[in-house]
């Protein structure tokens, strides 16, 4: 049926076709998009709520062990004891702080969505590459 259609005709088909592939190629994509950014919005907010819950706890939990160790050593060392168990937890938060910054500098965001852009880019350039070395040489 191809063959009755004239030149012109073939090369509008041929367009028309490479545009509904390149438009199924981009909703496909956007489509990644839009999942990891959901992905990403539930784990955010896991994350946070979470995050919070435990540091409530930790607070309370650290706030009655130190407690504990001044009053064990009221008579003796108080003194030693509330240097002590402020040094400790202030040296537990810095830490805890370098963690944090280190993990948030992560890049999560679009992960999977970055790298199957590069994939395609490399199969396009691949495919780029074999239809020039097929051409005839003039």
């Amino acid at each position: 049926m191809e063959s009755s259609q004239g030149p012109a005709q073939r090369l509008f088909s041929a367009g028309k076709r490479l545009l509904n592939s390149l438009l199924a190629v981009g909703e496909t994509r956007l489509r990644l998009v839009v999942l990891e950014l959901e992905e990403e919005r539930a784990r955010l907010f896991t994350l946070l709520l979470l995050s919070g819950l435990s540091l409530l706890m930790l607070l309370l939990g650290l706030s009655m062990l130190m407690l504990l160790v001044v009053v064990i050593f009221w008579d003796t060392h108080r003194l030693a004891a509330i240097t002590i168990s402020a040094a400790v937890l202030l040296g537990g938060g810095l830490l805890l702080a370098l963690l944090v910054i280190r993990l948030a500098r992560r890049h999560t965001l679009l992960k999977d969505t970055l790298a199957q852009l590069a994939t395609d880019r490399n199969l396009m350039d691949r495919d780029l590459v074999e239809s020039t070395r097929d051409e005839p040489r003039r």
